[in-house]
């Protein structure tokens, strides 16, 4: 979830922790559509991994229509939203648990620290993995984080 320290200092830890829980009630039956595995749920973010790159994308996709959807209904201070990060790789999973890997690692820099609110990273590996018939709009971005360069594609859906 976007905007979680400024949402907590405006509006009180109760009314954000609020938010947190109907971002979990939306996102794990989402998750769980793509045939992903919801690895865990921390403070307010999702951790999710999926078999291939297209049901993982197609999920991010569908999570920022749902909560867009839902913005539409609440008022300002109670809209949810979201930043997406994906990548591929080998990854260690302790079954449920946590999982770990530096596929984690750049998911994880991409959706909390670099993409802004709506926004859905891929790396540049994971969307090599896309499948031709599943080509979406997208630009190219390189960042640099914690002494490492990501190369990504900001995908534009619809």
């Amino acid at each position: 979830m976007s905007g979680f320290s400024q949402l907590a200092d405006r509006y009180g830890i109760v009314h954000y922790l609020s938010m947190v829980r109907r971002m979990q009630l939306t996102a794990e039956p989402i998750v769980s559509s793509y045939s992903g595995t919801l690895v865990k749920f921390e403070a307010d973010n999702c951790f999710a991994m999926f078999a291939q790159v297209a049901e993982a994308v197609q999920a991010a996709i569908e999570l920022n229509d749902a909560f867009r959807a839902a913005n539409e209904a609440t008022p300002d201070e109670l809209d949810i939203r979201i930043a997406c990060g994906i990548d591929f790789g080998s990854i260690l999973v302790v079954p449920g648990i946590d999982f770990f890997g530096n596929a984690v690692n750049r998911a994880c820099k991409l959706g909390e620290d670099l993409a802004a609110a709506g926004e859905i990273l891929v790396t540049r590996d994971a969307m090599a993995r896309m499948p031709a018939d599943h080509a979406l709009r997208h630009s190219s971005r390189q960042y640099e984080t914690s002494g490492i360069r990501i190369d990504t594609c900001l995908l534009h859906p619809g």
